[in-house]
Parts: structure tokens; C-alpha cells; sequence
């Protein structure tokens, strides 16, 4: 089981924007799964932790751009009149669902 979920998890984070990018974006497909696959870098709120990496701590609600305060400004970005402020925002709210997946697998 711990197989699957490591597929789900990276699965999530690094094949999914691309999948997402083809449906919203279907002509500039490539270039929008791009930046929906860059919002994994609100992972970078990782380094501020000690230890930084931790495998059984859930990143939702712990790090600072994975809190409900995050999400909210990700959600409020969905607004914002460019292409890519929006598939930014999609990927960074894609990347708390799939964390939030996570720690709920690792919590059963």
C-alpha cells in the first residue's frame, strides 16, 4: 500500500498539472501544466522546519503556505485576469488536496 501511495502522492504533484493543463488549456497545454506544476514550489515552506522533512507529519495546517490562510489567497488568485495567476492558483489549491489526501491516507 505504501507503493500507491507514493504513486498518488507524486503522481498528484508532478503528472496531474499536466493532465489539468490539457483540459482547461488544451492548445497551450504544455506550457500551462508548466505552471500549474510550479505552484509545488509552496513546498519550499518546507526549509523553515525542523527537522525539514518529516514523513509522518502532515503539511496541511503545519507550514505556512499549506494553511486554510494560504488557501484562501490561492482561491482569491482564481480571480485574478491572466491565464497564468489562475493555473498558478489551481496548481497551489491541487497541491493542499493532494497533501490533504496524504495525511488522510497516513491517519487510516
Amino acid at each position: 500500500m505504501e507503493l500507491v501511495q507514493t504513486f498518488l502522492h507524486y503522481g498528484g504533484h508532478w503528472i496531474a498539472p499536466f493532465a489539468f493543463g490539457w483540459i482547461v488549456w488544451r492548445g497551450d497545454w504544455l506550457r500551462s501544466g508548466a505552471v500549474i506544476a510550479s505552484a509545488n514550489l509552496i513546498d519550499l515552506d518546507h526549509l523553515l522546519a525542523d527537522p525539514i522533512f518529516d514523513p509522518s507529519r502532515c503539511s496541511i495546517g503545519f507550514h505556512l503556505l499549506h494553511g486554510w490562510e494560504a488557501a484562501l489567497v490561492y482561491g482569491l488568485m482564481l480571480f485574478i485576469p491572466r491565464w497564468w495567476a489562475r493555473a498558478f492558483a489551481l496548481g497551489a489549491l491541487w497541491h493542499l488536496a493532494v497533501d490533504f489526501g496524504d495525511c488522510q491516507w497516513m491517519m487510516a
